[in-house]
């Protein structure tokens, strides 16, 4: 699979879904995951993708309930509910977790580079839903949210690189011309 590519669908997920909630929908977050996980799953190794997502989306949706429950972040478009992760994240976290094995493939047995990414990147993605389009809000201080989605990211995007290297190794679905550390 073409990295820049598997990138460039993930950002126009991420886009669709952020200018979406800032206008108060969630759907237009499903409509754009839709066409970019077939296009994924088109793919040899969809097991192992479907596998990979089943595990990473309900950390990820963990997190940001966690975030919404404590008031942290606020997510416009709450649907269903302003004490969970909304539809949204949820598909932004379906489109995320085809990355893993595509995009971020070179982090495969480096937890450190994981968690170091995690701690800086995310935060910088939330705060550009936040700035950039008023999809976030951070509850209590915009401080207090960026250093808790850096810790809860450099804790978790390790172990999500972690299960996508590991179904990769123990799935029976061999992929043709993908490399398997």
């Amino acid at each position: 699979m073409n990295t820049w590519l598997n990138i460039i669908g993930y950002q126009c997920v991420w886009l669709v879904a952020v200018w979406g909630a800032s206008h108060g929908l969630w759907w237009p977050a499903a409509l754009a995951m839709l066409p970019f996980a077939g296009w994924i799953l088109a793919r040899e190794g969809a097991q192992i993708d479907l596998m990979v997502m089943a595990c990473v989306v309900p950390i990820g949706v963990a997190m940001d309930s966690l975030m919404a429950a404590t008031g942290l972040l606020d997510y416009a478009a709450p649907v269903p509910s302003t004490h969970l992760a909304p539809l949204w994240i949820v598909a932004i976290w379906m489109s995320f977790s085809l990355t893993l094995r595509h995009t971020f493939r070179f982090m495969f047995g480096k937890p450190l580079l994981a968690a170091a990414f995690g701690a800086l990147g995310a935060p910088l993605a939330y705060l550009g839903a936040e700035r950039g389009w008023q999809a976030v809000q951070f509850g209590h201080g915009m401080l207090a949210a960026l250093a808790s989605l850096g810790a809860l990211w450099a804790l978790a995007f390790p172990v999500m690189i972690f299960l996508a290297r590991r179904l990769e190794q123990h799935t029976p679905e061999m992929v043709s011309g993908e490399h398997h550390v």
